[in-house]
């Protein structure tokens, strides 16, 4: 290289203003750099909420069918009866049945002889196990005791029954009536518990009345056929 092109690229590196040219695009590619990264992080470890989307089996039914009567088993045996106007099945998780326009169910024993059955204006079942009942709920079992309420609550698991609003039991064959909340029960409807009861019992002497003046209308009235049939 020759002595005077060495002396020119010596001063030309030694001029100022280029020093800063190149200082400014190092210190403006390393702006560069260090924004892409924190950008790139910040992206990285964003995470939007999306909320599921909406399925037609979340509002809609499965099925529906209208005028049913139909006979439900439980663990191969037949246990029940439901009548319903209609009956509308959920696919949801947990599964669950609509009875909107009232219910009438019959519980059988293992000799398919009636428990009891009840009445309710409005049903639901929740995954085939536990039952809601609301509206006028009314329930008589085998030995005739009638029960009146506004909800009732059946789990088939536990084998359990239970309201927490008012309840009525009428008790035929002793005339007896109690009242109360917090009502409890077996599945059989046998043995129940009423909390804050109250009732009545009518006298030996009511009971007395009661059933032996049937009787004496009915021996008048046959004295009375026989007096006609003499004539």
């Amino acid at each position: 290289m020759k002595s005077e092109d060495y002396h020119s690229i010596l001063r030309l590196c030694r001029k100022p203003n280029l020093c800063r040219r190149h200082s400014s695009f190092f210190t403006l590619h390393s702006s560069f750099v260090i924004l892409s990264f924190f950008t790139l992080f910040a992206c990285s470890g964003h995470h939007e909420h999306i909320a599921p989307a909406v399925n037609e089996q979340d509002s809609l039914p499965f099925l529906t069918a209208h005028g049913i009567s139909n006979l439900i088993s439980d663990s191969g045996i037949i246990s029940y009866k439901i009548v319903a106007e209609d009956w509308l099945i959920y696919t949801t998780q947990p599964q669950e049945w609509k009875f909107l326009k009232g219910l009438f169910l019959e519980k059988f024993d293992t000799t398919f002889h009636v428990e009891w059955h009840v009445q309710s204006d409005t049903a639901y079942c929740h995954d085939n196990r536990v039952w809601e009942l609301r509206g006028r709920v009314v329930i008589l079992n085998r030995e005739g005791d009638l029960f009146e309420t506004e909800e009732l609550f059946w789990n088939m698991d536990e084998h359990q029954m239970w309201n927490t609003m008012f309840m009525t039991i009428t008790k035929p064959a002793t005339q007896q009536q109690l009242q109360g909340y917090n009502f409890r029960s077996n599945e059989e409807m046998t043995d129940y518990h009423i909390d804050n009861s109250s009732g009545y019992t009518p006298a030996k002497d009511d009971v007395e009345s009661a059933t032996t003046e049937p009787k004496e209308e009915r021996a008048s009235q046959a004295d009375s056929r026989r007096a006609l049939q003499g004539q």
